[in-house]
């Protein structure tokens, strides 16, 4: 149970407002991507639906923005179909992480065969203060509190087609910050269930 006085705030606010549906994202096909790298990853599946995803929602397939790279399994299998990845990560870990040493230069390692993928050390506070871009999609899997999920994804959702946040499903807070923010942009809430759920705001 979170402790987190932002997230149960937050679930008492929504009682008194219209409840959000979330519609049950099922995938008409499963495609591998055509690049993936051995390391684990709690986001093992979520790969095969990233086509359908992005030929269901007519995504563009130019710019791709990831908050939360660590290993770097979700970069490469979205590298996949974009033509350009930015990762941002801190690539120390947070509260939520099973290991907090220093990944950076490991990271940057593994995935510097993927020319289309750019890695940036920096906290996702500080990125979105300066970054007035818009993506394609935008794919947010950082520490799992209410509050950072809910002020990256709000972000996230104005400054892209897409949004995907991980992890709705093994933690609530993500999800309740996925609903607020869909109803703050008016956006639809998709939810695939698999791999500790998927968020998907469009």
């Amino acid at each position: 149970m979170t402790l987190e006085s932002a997230y149960w705030k937050a679930v008492l606010l929504s009682l008194l407002k219209p409840s959000i549906p979330i519609i049950q994202f099922k995938p008409e096909k499963r495609q591998p991507p055509s690049r993936s790298i051995p390391v684990e990853s709690a986001w093992v599946g979520i790969e095969s639906i990233l086509a359908d995803l992005i030929d269901r929602f007519h995504l563009g397939t130019n710019s791709c923005l990831e908050f939360g790279v660590e290993h770097g399994y979700s970069t490469v299998a979205l590298s996949s179909f974009f033509n350009c990845i930015t990762g941002v990560d801190t690539f120390i870990g947070d509260q939520h992480t099973v290991n907090n040493k220093d990944i950076y230069d490991e990271t940057v390692s593994r995935l510097a065969p993927f020319k289309n993928i750019q890695l940036i050390r920096c906290a996702f506070e500080d990125w979105i203060m300066q970054d007035n871009n818009s993506y394609d999609l935008i794919h947010v899997d950082i520490v799992h509190t209410y509050a950072a999920t809910f002020a990256c994804g709000l972000w996230s959702a104005t400054h892209s087609h897409c949004a995907i946040f991980h992890d709705t499903t093994s933690f609530p807070a993500v999800k309740q910050a996925v609903s607020d923010i869909a109803r703050r942009t008016g956006k639809t809430f998709y939810n695939f269930d698999e791999s500790n759920g998927l968020g998907i705001l469009v």
